[in-house]
């Protein structure tokens, strides 16, 4: 089954009004390309104009968070009707940063997927392993783990985002035969639970994804794209990434 890739840029905790002008030039360079969905997902404070900005274009707006309720007394929080008023399509789930700073849980991204699915947000969903865990040889355990408990029953109507912890930021990134491994593995997990429905599963990879190693971790089997984090603050890095698929 062909699945059309996806290229997601992360901006994490950075960006103040005037990014929306790095936006318009991702937008201007995404109405060249061919066979990719591109998205960016920014800061809360930026989502409703980011997502106003890129009405009619080709490239979508995601949140990085929700809370699990529609509504209630949880100062802070966001719920994820209220990222589909701001205008979010996706929004990310269980990324590691929020699983090691926050203390979440699977369950409570799983919850986090479903309450993304009851708004109409299309769930990204994070996965991967530490340094120490790869190193003691429970890679497959931990990342098998994260999906069995961080992802919904019913249709898989989600996306995975494979990133090694140990990957992220530090500029260091797993081998093509590495990310093979993991990525069919991940493949096959997926398979075993949800059954043929599971071929239509996006898996992207994440981890310091960059334009001089995109290609390389782009052309691996079961990798349906990125998700990336530094590299997609700016378009000059950002749209190289996704031109990789045309």
């Amino acid at each position: 089954m062909a699945r059309r890739p996806l290229v997601a840029g992360n901006w994490k905790m950075n960006g103040l009004s005037a990014s929306v002008g790095e936006l318009r030039k991702i937008i201007a360079w995404a109405a060249q390309l061919g066979n990719v969905d591109v998205m960016v997902c920014p800061p809360a404070t930026l989502l409703a104009g980011f997502a106003a900005a890129a009405r009619g274009s080709r490239v979508a707006i995601g949140a990085q968070d929700c809370h699990t309720a529609v509504a209630g007394a949880y100062t802070g929080d966001i719920a994820a009707e209220m990222l589909k008023d701001a205008g979010a399509q996706a929004v990310i789930v269980g990324h590691s940063e929020r699983r090691h700073y926050h203390g979440e849980s699977d369950a409570m991204v799983r919850d986090k997927a479903l309450a993304a699915r009851r708004a109409g947000l299309a769930p990204i969903i994070c996965v991967g392993e530490t340094r120490a865990e790869r190193d003691a040889g429970h890679a497959r355990a931990v990342v098998r783990g994260q999906i069995e408990g961080s992802s919904p029953d019913g249709t898989p109507d989600f996306t995975i985002a494979y990133e090694p912890v140990w990957a992220i930021g530090t500029g260091l990134t797993p081998t093509p035969r590495d990310v093979a491994d993991m990525h069919g593995f991940i493949r096959q997990t997926l398979s075993a639970r949800y059954g043929e429905p599971a071929q239509q599963i996006r898996i992207l990879y994440g981890g310091s994804v960059k334009p001089n190693n995109a290609a390389e971790l782009m052309a691996v089997d079961n990798v349906d794209g990125a998700l990336v984090g530094g590299a997609s603050l700016t378009a000059e890095e950002f749209l190289p990434i996704a031109r990789v698929y045309g």
